[in-house]
């Protein structure tokens, strides 16, 4: 059983001597619930986990692996890649050491293959199916390219100086639907909303996105187009659109905090597409605003989910509190943090019904696909080498395991096999000190 934490030395007097001060008194019992109300992510009540959305937690942390694992091989000559070369790739894909690359590697036959050549080299590469996988994804990509082009400039919109560091829009890459090559090439392909500058040269050569034009009819939230609808030249201001709350089935809603929630709904906030340098740091309305922007910026997402790190590597840019965690957490009807995986996610609850997304993007329908193919669960099977294969099998060098492998499909919804893939990384889990046992919710 965990010990309670020490008490802090200026208050343990009151506790051990007493006080006959009533107000004495009453200030020691407010700075020690204080104190021992704890406001970590971790120790958050089990009552408040949402199973559903820890389970699309779940699948998230398996389908990074995977598109981490395509993006090293296309970026290979022929997909292929010595097998002792993915090991600067650990951090990258989460495969903390001793775990082994041919273990991970195994738990996907379908989608990777590993071939021993003449030399004893062991490489791997992409199967027939995930070359074609990966191939379909790039043209869902360059279909929707658009679309990411208006999300880019909404967020150069928002931002108060209309402009961004572009290694910073990058972090939103796999999250908005960006290809590979968004900083070398895509973010050039659209001049007419965006550009590339280096304002700061010769001192700092670092490359920003700034905004090109002003487009008045993009400058509308994803809630007003929900409830109000696209109007013509519209210019931001206040909105007094309450935020759609979906609470979880165990969260038991006193009485005050109703209170609390109806007051927070009916408050008039700034669009995040207005300036909000006037706010005052701290107030009410500058933290309705950050729940807005962090509303919006949920809604531009593929998954309607992003890692708070993103959140919090805009405060400037988007005039946003230091302790974005807290209202993320505060407003639980709204957002949903999970600390599975290396990185807090947060959700957008909304969005979501039960673990399943209610409007799903075409990348996400290929990502359910992709994740059809992974789960391996069998004697491990022996890597062929060079004298094992013919010159007429030399173009199946990469194929997937026979039809008689023991594959067993990633079974999200069962504990038992929601590991099947990432049972081997989740040792040394956090960067952030989070303790989670793998396979529990605490429901």
């Amino acid at each position: 059983m965990m010990s309670k934490p020490p008490l802090n030395p200026s208050y343990r007097f009151f506790f051990m001597n007493g006080c006959k001060n009533q107000h004495c008194s009453s200030f020691s019992h407010l700075q020690l619930r204080r104190m021992t109300s704890s406001k970590r992510v971790q120790d958050r009540s089990k009552f408040k986990r949402v199973h559903d959305l820890e389970i699309a937690a779940e699948k998230h942390k398996v389908m990074s692996k995977i598109l981490h694992m395509f993006e090293i091989l296309k970026g290979e000559p022929e997909n292929i890649v010595p097998l002792r070369n993915l090991d600067k790739h650990r951090k990258q894909i989460n495969l903390p050491k001793p775990n082994k690359f041919s273990d991970f590697l195994r738990k996907a036959p379908k989608l990777f293959e590993m071939y021993k050549d003449s030399r004893g080299v062991i490489w791997c590469g992409m199967t027939p199916k995930a070359e074609d996988l990966a191939r379909e994804e790039e043209e869902i990509i360059e279909k929707n390219g658009a679309q990411s082009a208006e999300y880019v400039t909404r967020l150069l919109m928002m931002a108060a100086d209309k402009r961004l560091r572009l290694d910073k829009v990058a972090h939103f890459r796999r999250d908005f639907g960006f290809p590979m090559d968004f900083r070398k090439n895509w973010v050039h392909n659209y001049p007419e909303n965006f550009k590339v500058v280096q304002p700061f040269r010769p001192f700092d050569d670092t490359e920003y996105l700034e905004l090109v034009s002003w487009n008045p009819n993009s400058a509308i939230t994803e809630l007003e187009k929900t409830v109000v609808g696209v109007t013509e030249d519209h210019v931001p201001g206040l909105l007094s659109l309450p935020f759609p709350l979906k609470f979880p089935a165990t969260y038991k809603k006193l009485y005050r905090d109703g209170g609390k929630i109806a007051h927070f709904q009916k408050r008039e906030y700034l669009s995040p597409y207005a300036d909000g340098s006037g706010l005052q740091a701290g107030s009410l309305e500058f933290d309705k605003r950050a729940v807005a922007i962090m509303h919006e910026l949920l809604s531009f997402s593929i998954e309607k989910r992003l890692v708070t790190d993103h959140f919090t590597h805009f405060r400037h840019e988007f005039n946003m509190p230091q302790k974005l965690m807290r209202l993320l957490l505060k407003h639980c009807g709204i957002f949903y943090v999970s600390d599975r995986g290396r990185r807090f996610s947060a959700f957008l609850n909304e969005a979501y019904d039960r673990s399943e997304l209610v409007q799903k993007h075409p990348l996400v329908v290929w990502r359910e696909n992709v994740l059809s193919h992974v789960g391996f669960r069998g004697k491990k099977k022996r890597i062929e080498t060079s004298a094992d294969i013919s010159d007429s099998d030399e173009k199946a060098l990469f194929m997937s395991g026979s039809e008689d492998d023991d594959h067993i499909a990633l079974q999200l919804g069962l504990e038992e096999k929601m590991h099947s893939l990432d049972d081997a990384s989740d040792s040394n889990e956090s960067e952030m000190d989070v303790e989670v046992v793998r396979g529990q919710y605490d429901d």
